[in-house]
């Protein structure tokens, strides 16, 4: 009789692990914002592969319909979209949050988005966007950052336990992104923990200079973590207590409108 655990991750080497999914997935997120098309040899460099096998793979999802081919270059399609759809349609909570999303804009003028963890990073799963560019990159649905450095991203790291957050913190690269970047593993560490204990981040221009921003959990009606919202800030315009006197209140009304409404 199997006795693993059913929500126990396989490791590359179990003979369960489909080698060849795990490797064509690898080809579609190896295309990001900074690498939107490339050539064969862009693709093989960037998975670690040789080129026959980069190829094999890009001719597959070209095939299925997941990848454009322009002569020597390759761009993902459209129909990737429907992979990262097929999460938002799984969640029957998707328009409440859009709108909770929604309201934050309209009440407090600024981007407000819902964030889960994935691996070591945040991953932006609802947003609604402000008329004020806050990154010198586009954050949309999808769009993945550092979750060291996000006040999302920490407010979910303060969720975990400790033995999952010593993990995290043993093995994830510190870059310096601004000046004000913390690079401590003892500092991130208390940065989280005073997270856990406040129930609120604030990352402050850690990511990204004059970007301010802050977060709270969410939790549906039987207190499962659902991901964490936020609301992000150009730092010469909203000082900290703003932050803590009026966006503050309103996420947490907000959170609790969503706990009080997913179920």
């Amino acid at each position: 009789m199997d006795t693993a655990p059913t929500d126990a991750a396989l490791s590359p080497d179990d003979r369960d692990f489909v080698t060849a999914l795990a490797s064509g997935l690898d080809v579609i997120l190896a295309f990001d914002e900074a690498h939107p098309r490339m050539t064969l040899s862009e693709v093989a460099a960037r998975t670690s592969m040789n080129r026959a096998r980069a190829r094999r793979f890009l001719l597959t999802l070209h095939a299925l319909g997941y990848v454009r081919k322009d002569h020597r270059h390759f761009e993902l399609a459209p129909r990737v979209l429907q992979l990262g759809y097929a999460f938002l349609s799984a969640n029957n909570y998707r328009h409440l949050i859009q709108q909770v999303l929604e309201d934050i804009t309209a009440e407090s003028g600024e981007s407000s988005s819902l964030g889960v963890l994935d691996g070591d990073e945040v991953t932006y799963v609802a947003r609604s966007a402000s008329r004020q560019r806050l990154m010198a990159i586009t954050l949309a649905v999808g769009t993945r950052l550092p979750a060291a450095y996000t006040s999302m991203g920490r407010m979910l790291l303060a969720q975990l336990d400790d033995q999952a957050l010593d993990a995290f913190l043993e093995r994830v690269t510190l870059e310096p992104f601004t000046d004000t970047t913390i690079t401590d593993r003892s500092a991130l560490k208390a940065a989280i923990l005073s997270a856990r204990e406040l129930g609120y981040a604030i990352v402050d221009q850690e990511l990204d200079s004059g970007l301010r921003s802050l977060a709270v959990p969410a939790y549906d009606a039987h207190g499962e973590l659902i991901g964490a919202i936020n609301i992000s800030t150009n730092a010469a315009r909203i000082d900290h207590d703003t932050l803590l006197e009026r966006y503050l209140p309103l996420l947490q009304e907000k959170a609790r409108q969503i706990r009080a409404n997913v179920s």
